[in-house]
């Protein structure tokens, strides 16, 4: 992969993003508070068993951007715009780039799970990065420190480093904390090319893709995946700045391109 595939927004460089050191993150610090305390293994099934087949709401993808245009989330550090501009100017990214037509359509649905606020569910239980449960929790999780009042950290079955998984099982056999990644596979793993999948489920499994954790619990297939996650990341990351695209001028491009790949409507 070429070093450089992303804009770079205001001259900001690689290092100043995912920056939680800064005082202005302690909101995103209460956040991970909660995600870690909360998102045990009981918790992470408890909400498969809720959400999984999804089958709350029937929407268009434009009904579900046009929601994703109130949320601001509050794990991320990076931006304060509202979820629809990020998911523009991800995909804008990634067309300016020359991908295919699926990849750039990637871009503007890999966050639309975060619909799940919608119904009702607090954004520690919807965003954020994922990990594994069900095993010992990884010290390259941001806010690890917040995982001692989580209740599955006494649990012996779950503190090894395999925990309840077999060695090289594959990831689709491992449940992460529970948020929008794996909510939106659901919704979509029957519409979309495998890299797609593997880039809406996993874009927030950082722990893997960035810090290089967790590859005792992957497969042939998953390391296959792994830099197309990758390279997804470079676009979901690193075209967040300030200036929002213009949605008026961009909406009928995006109409036609949802048209040409997905049903009309989604069950949510």
């Amino acid at each position: 992969m070429a070093q450089k595939v992303y804009p770079d927004p205001q001259g900001r460089g690689r290092k100043t993003y995912r920056d939680y050191s800064r005082e202005t993150c302690s909101c995103v610090r209460e956040f991970y508070r909660l995600h870690h305390r909360h998102q045990t293994f009981e918790f992470v099934l408890q909400k498969q068993k809720e959400w999984l087949p999804p089958r709350r709401r029937k929407m268009t993808v434009m009904e579900a951007l046009d929601f994703l245009n109130t949320l601001v989330d509050d794990s991320d550090p990076d931006i304060e715009l509202d979820q629809l501009q990020h998911l523009l100017q991800t995909s804008e990214a990634i067309r300016q780039a020359g991908h295919e037509d699926w990849f750039v359509l990637t871009g503007l649905l890999h966050d639309l799970g975060k619909v799940l606020c919608l119904f009702g569910e607090p954004q520690w239980a919807v965003v954020g990065d994922t990990h594994p449960v069900g095993c010992a929790f990884n010290d390259r999780i941001v806010y690890a420190e917040f995982f001692e009042a989580n209740k599955d950290k006494r649990n012996p079955r779950f503190n090894t480093e395999t925990g309840i998984y077999e060695a090289g099982c594959g990831l689709r056999r491992v449940h992460l904390s529970w948020g929008h990644d794996e909510y939106l596979f659901q919704i979509l793993k029957d519409q979309l090319p495998e890299p797609a999948l593997y880039m809406i489920r996993y874009h927030s499994f950082y722990a893997w893709h960035r810090e290089g954790q967790y590859d005792f619990l992957c497969d042939d297939h998953d390391r296959e995946m792994l830099p197309w996650v990758r390279r997804f990341n470079a676009y979901d990351l690193y075209s967040k700045n300030s200036n929002p695209p213009d949605w008026r001028r961009l909406q009928k491009y995006y109409r036609a391109l949802v048209a040409d790949h997905l049903p009309e409507r989604l069950i949510f």
